[in-house]
């Protein structure tokens, strides 16, 4: 059974574009979560990623409840040790490598460590660089970091570098939930032309035209949520957007 790793890499290779929902369980439950799954599956993206920052939700009853009413890939996008379910399909093994905080750089990856070896999971390291969206993020409230200057381009493809030569398999570039300001197209290009992994990009996108900036910089996934909580009838537009530009 090809894996979801796997599928990034081929798609990366054949130069396809991948699109994700994020579905926050705090936010979108009940009736609401019910309505949502079936946008899905009329624009079936990608993936789909459960998970955020602050949850008091259920993540396992979230990621069932998809599992059993669509056929998309779930993947855990986890804000901590918590939020972790063995019915998920795949879980970005996130480490927060733009903070300093040792709790989220391996601390939590140390207690997740033996639920997901027994639960045998496929888990992808994932490098997390969290960079200032112009709003305080609910990730740099939770995590007690700070995010790096949108400004600072070196230090965010430096980052970048360190985590793909650390090891990491994706690097996910975050503006943060309800971000103002998307990551910059030119910060994206830089990070794309000097790293040979994988490029997640998420926070902020609400718009067709920032979707496809962020495709055409060379983003090889693109992750958006917060929009969609307001604007579910907005996913199929963007799924289609994205399939366009590979015609």
């Amino acid at each position: 059974m090809a894996s979801v790793y796997s599928d990034i890499i081929a798609s990366c290779e054949k130069g396809r574009k991948l699109f994700a929902v994020l579905i926050d369980p705090e936010k979108c439950n009940g009736k609401k979560l019910s309505s949502f799954v079936e946008h899905i599956n009329s624009a079936l993206p990608d993936f789909v990623f459960v998970g955020g920052s602050q949850l008091t939700e259920n993540v396992e009853n979230t990621v069932v409840f998809i599992k059993e009413h669509s056929k998309v890939p779930v993947v855990l996008f986890p804000g901590n040790v918590q939020q972790f379910t063995p019915k998920a399909d795949a879980i970005l093994f996130l480490s927060l490598i733009s903070g300093r905080n040792p709790d989220f750089l391996i601390g939590q990856q140390v207690l997740a460590a033996p639920k997901l070896k027994e639960a045998k999971i496929e888990a992808i390291s994932t490098g997390y660089i969290l960079v200032d969206g112009t709003t305080t993020s609910s990730v740099a409230k939770m995590s007690k970091t700070e995010p790096i200057n949108a400004e600072n381009v070196d230090l965010i493809v430096n980052t970048a570098l360190a985590g793909e030569l650390l090891g990491h398999k994706l690097i996910y570039l975050e503006a943060g939930s309800g971000a103002k300001t998307p990551i910059a197209p030119s910060t994206i290009s830089r990070v794309k032309s000097l790293c040979r992994v994988p490029i997640i990009v998420g926070g902020g996108i609400c718009t067709k035209e920032q979707l496809l900036q962020a495709y055409t910089s060379g983003a090889d996934l693109v992750v958006v949520g917060n929009h969609f909580e307001s604007n579910p009838q907005d996913l199929l537009s963007f799924v289609r957007c994205k399939q366009a530009m590979e015609k």
